[in-house]
């Protein structure tokens, strides 16, 4: 069986598309699946159906080889029929997509099929854009400008993602990646927030993010960096020790090295490291 997988930046080694035609299909990954094309949404809801559609929205205008897609499908128990059940899949697929059998959306591409979506137009490639872009403007230091790319970039999901897909071990597997992809953004979002000065502003994000990921430590490292930055050195320590309480209680270790020198900067009335 011939197993497909995800190499991260699939979605977005194209480039981001300068002449983007009005009408053309536009597919959204991050949150539910939506595939607009022809002023509709053509995402069918069939099961089978919406979930053979996200195996060939993940590598749009790729081949995605038949058994790829029978794993996906079936996982490691497919029927003595799959291949032929689905080619029916494809079939429906196909007049769900073009109704009207003139836009070729779906092709037959041997040895799999290929969705002729510009990966572009898939709101993954746009995140993964932004999120580039964050990093960039963070290494050169234009903090601000970094904390609106991640910021836009955190803004084009919607909730988790392929959220009315069924998922399969590919696409489980997919969700994860973006998934890990949306914390990274989120923590580099907040990292220059705080380094352009907007460390007050981000105490209320922050609390609400440490109490709801309590083993997160570098959220907890950033609420007690805020918190230090901003004057209420006795809170930062209330919020080392809480963790740490937490971590030995629960888990049976001690903060990272980061936080413990964090730490050691409030005991010593130094400032928290920018």
């Amino acid at each position: 069986m011939h197993a497909m997988t995800i190499e991260p930046g699939d979605t977005a080694t194209a480039p981001v598309a300068s002449n983007r035609e009005p009408d053309a299909p536009r597919a959204r990954l991050l949150g539910p699946l939506e595939l607009h094309a022809g002023g509709a949404d053509r995402a069918p809801t069939t099961p089978k159906l919406l979930q053979l559609l996200a195996m060939l929205l993940i590598r749009p205008g790729k081949t995605v080889h038949v058994d790829s897609l029978i794993h996906e499908l079936w996982s490691d128990a497919p029927p003595r029929s799959a291949r032929r059940t689905l080619h029916t899949y494809v079939h429906h697929l196909r007049r769900h997509l073009d109704p009207d059998g003139d836009a070729g959306l779906l092709v037959t591409s041997p040895p799999g099929f290929r969705l002729d979506v510009d990966p572009a137009m898939v709101d993954v490639s746009e995140f993964q854009r932004l999120h580039r872009l964050g990093r960039d403007l963070l290494d050169e230091g234009d903090n601000a400008a970094a904390a609106h790319a991640f910021r836009t970039a955190l803004d084009l999901w919607s909730g988790p993602p392929l959220a009315n897909i069924h998922c399969g071990p590919t696409l489980a597997a997919y969700t994860v990646y973006l998934l890990e992809h949306r914390r990274n953004a989120r923590d580099l979002w907040i990292e220059a927030e705080i380094r352009s000065g907007r460390h007050r502003e981000m105490l209320g994000v922050l609390r609400s993010l440490t109490t709801a990921n309590p083993f997160d430590e570098t959220l907890h490292g950033q609420l007690i960096r805020a918190l230090g930055l901003s004057g209420r050195r006795s809170d930062a320590l209330a919020a080392y020790h809480w963790l740490r309480t937490r971590l030995e209680d629960e888990l049976g270790v001690e903060p990272c090295a980061e936080l413990r020198e964090l730490h050691r900067e409030l005991l010593s009335e130094g400032h928290p490291i920018r």
